[in-house]
Order: structure tokens, then sequence, then C-alpha cells
């Protein structure tokens, strides 16, 4: 048998016992790291959704074992201009932030969520202003989903600088965008939920964080669009034992890769990725000394750009722009029933023309999702077979010829289910008599 082969089935051995459980390693250590809370605070947000999300945040924050050396938490509000609530470090206890957070103020405005990303990464995140190295870094963002500024090229440069990026959404708002701006995997890092169920995922979120924040991290950073570097916390000694890298393209599984480096190395970059591909990457500590979990991360490379030998592109005389290739402006909802609505969207005025549209729809407290096909020129569909008095998260993809997509999602609500009417009872006749004939 090759080695590698042999060192192959090993890993995936290791791999498959840690995600069942039957693996038990050393005791989770403290969590130690720099979490920041992004709140919409603009006029966009009314005065009850802002109280509903202060203590949403409240929730959250107030369990945590925030300390000097340890976790610390800082809050930054989003509107015409950042505004820092408290910094890292001013609250060495979670009910002390829980209580700031709770006497925070709206501070109304625009909604500028990417002069904010931008304003966390120079003042609050950059070694240089202070902020801690080489521990976890995460940022949690409450949105009621829109911006009035560009969010993804900020957001972009925090998640290079290895931060954590979780994102809480109140059901409105870009989909595809939110799910590209939140860390990979969207399914951990990416919630939709209605602003008075927010309680619903405090204990779930709180333990993802957390997670973030172990020392024994593994954290990817310096994203592009061939490559990527691993660091993590030295976890054994050169004499102690080793460790293999597994780099997986979620793509095409069976082409994997695998790196076996000593136990006193803390990073490692891959190069020669594909563009814009997800690549599900484990670390395992290999020593005799002391059993140690594997760690598992998925990294989004970013997309392409046209290399240096492409050459210009040829020039057109009296070329016209072309049209922009955006999604819908606005949802509207209408005809709500127990068991159906009706879903209308409004194109983007002076954009291209869609080749289709495809509505996909799911509960927002969890379910199977579905999908519905509209062709080009129709801006309507009707959503069958719902649940009455459900909650649901409507997204609407416009499809163009570049292969390019652009969404808009919504929140829609059907009606609660009539009672059912009892059965009207048969009239008895009288006996002995008879019907009257005419």
């Amino acid at each position: 048998m090759l080695p590698w082969t042999a060192l192959g089935l090993a890993l995936s051995l290791r791999l498959a016992l840690a995600r069942s459980g039957a693996e038990s390693g050393p005791p989770a250590s403290a969590p130690r790291g720099d979490l920041m809370f992004l709140l919409d605070s603009s006029a966009s947000v009314s005065h009850y959704e802002f109280s509903r999300v202060r203590e949403f945040v409240g929730q959250l924050v107030a369990p945590l074992p925030l300390g000097t050396g340890a976790l610390r938490a800082s809050l930054v509000h989003v509107g015409t201009r950042p505004y820092t609530e408290f910094p890292f470090g001013q609250h060495s206890s979670g009910e002390a932030a829980r209580d700031a957070v709770r006497a925070s103020v709206q501070r109304m405005g625009d909604t500028h969520t990417g002069l904010a990303l931008a304003y966390a990464k120079e003042q609050l995140f950059a070694e240089a202003a202070g902020a801690r190295p080489g521990v976890p870094k995460v940022l949690v963002w409450v949105t009621d989903g829109g911006s009035s500024d560009p969010v993804g090229p900020p957001m972009q440069e925090l998640k290079d600088l290895g931060v954590t990026v979780f994102i809480v959404s109140t059901g409105r708002g870009n989909f595809l965008e939110l799910s590209a701006a939140a860390s990979a995997p969207a399914e951990k890092h990416l919630h939709f939920v209605d602003v008075d169920d927010l309680h619903i995922i405090v204990q779930e979120l709180r333990g993802s964080i957390l997670d973030a924040m172990r020392p024994q991290q593994l954290r990817a950073t310096e994203i592009t669009s061939s490559g990527f570097r691993l660091a993590w916390p030295p976890l054994l000694t050169a004499d102690s034992g080793y460790y293999v890298l597994e780099l997986v393209p979620s793509v095409q599984p069976g082409a994997a890769r695998r790196q076996q480096l000593p136990g006193n190395a803390t990073d490692w970059t891959w190069a020669g990725l594909d563009p814009d591909t997800d690549y599900d990457v484990a670390l395992v500590p290999e020593s005799n000394v002391r059993l140690l979990r594997p760690q598992q991360l998925r990294v989004r490379t970013r997309p392409g750009e046209a290399g240096p030998g492409a050459g210009p592109a040829p020039t057109q005389l009296a070329a016209l722009p072309a049209p922009e290739e955006a999604g819908p402006e606005r949802i509207v909802i209408s005809h709500a029933r127990p068991r159906s609505l009706r879903v209308s969207w409004a194109p983007a005025l002076g954009a291209a023309a869609a080749l289709g549209y495809h509505v996909q729809f799911g509960p927002l407290g969890g379910g199977v999702a579905q999908r519905v096909e509209v062709p080009a020129g129709r801006n309507c569909t009707t959503l069958q077979g719902l649940a009455p008095g459900t909650a649901y998260l409507v997204t609407v993809t416009a499809a163009f010829r570049s292969g390019r997509e652009s969404a808009l999602s919504a929140k829609a609500c059907t009606a609660d289910g009539p009672r059912p009417r009892p059965r009207p009872v048969p009239r008895a006749s009288t006996p002995g008599t008879a019907s009257r004939e005419p």
C-alpha cells in the first residue's frame, strides 16, 4: 500500500470519528478574542425593531466570559456615520456589556454599512489601531437587510484579516449578497429571523461565537483568487508529533490534496487553486503524547480577474455602455391566503433583460425550500401548497445571458387557516306526518 494511501485512510477515519463524537479530546480552552456587534441603527429600522434587536444582543452578550486578556466585546452603530457605543476592553463582564447595550440609543440617519465596516477595520480590528495580534476576531452584524453603500468589498477586507462574520437579517434584503458577505459556510453563519423571533437563535448563535473564539481555531487569511493562507495556534511541538493538512474542492471531492507539516508549524499557504470555489480544509494533529481533535474549515477563493496576458479588448466605434444586470428593485406580496400567496416584483429601470426568474421560498423557522421557475416577460407568480399562519422567506432571482444572477429577498406571511364549519344536522321528520304533495 502506498504511504499516502494509508495516510489518507487514517485521516478519513480520524475525521469520521471526530464528526461522530466517538473521539474525545481535551477540555475546550477558555475563549479568547475580540467580538464586535454591528447594529443597524439608521432610520430604515423602526424604534420597535431596534428595541427588539437591542434586547437580542443583550441576551447574547450577558453570559459571555468577558475579561482583561480574555474575551472582549465592542458595539458599533450603523448610521450616516459609524458610532462606537463602547470599544474593546471597556467592560470586564457580560452583565456590564449587556447593560450598556440596553442603554444605547438609536442613531437614525442613512444606512452606511460599508462605511461602518471600513471604520471597524481601521479603528478596531487593525493591529495598528491597538487590536491584539494572534487572537480570533468575530463580527456579528444585525441588519434589516439593506444598505445605502456597497458592503461586499469592505466585508471581504475584514474576512481577509481573519475576521469570522456572522449575519442576522430580520427578513429583508438580498439573500445572495448576504450569503456572500457571511463567512462560509453560509448555512452556519447567516440567519434570517423575524424580529419577534430573535430569541430562538440566541443559544445557537452564542455557541457558534464561542466556538469561533476558541484558541484552537483554524482560520484562513490572505484569500485571493488562487490561494489562501491557513494559520492556527501552536498545538504540538517538533518532538511531540506532526500535522496533516487536507484540502478538498467541493466541486471535485476526489481531487484532494494533502500536506504533512512538522509539529512546530503554525501556518501554511495553499496556492494554484481555482477562483470562486469552495474548499473544505482539515487540520489533523497527530501525536502520541495527547489526543487532539481535527479542525475543519470551509474557505471560498475570490473571483478571478483577467490575467496580464489577456491583452486589451477590441475597440468599438460609438459603443454604448452595456445595461446593468440588476435584479428586482422591490417585491410585493399580495393575495395572502392560508395556503397560497402572490409574489410580484419590479425589474430595475434600465437594467438588462433577464432570461428568466426563479423564485425560492421556505419557512423562516426552518424547513424544506422550494423553487418555482418563471419565464422571461413575467414578473409575478402564485406560490401554492403553503402552511397557514406561517412566515416565509421569498427570494426572487433574475438570471442573465452572461451567467450572472441577481436576487432580492422579502418576508411573506400566509393567512391563518379558517375554522372548520360545523356540518349541518339533517332535520328529522315528525312521526305520523306525510310530505305534502303539490
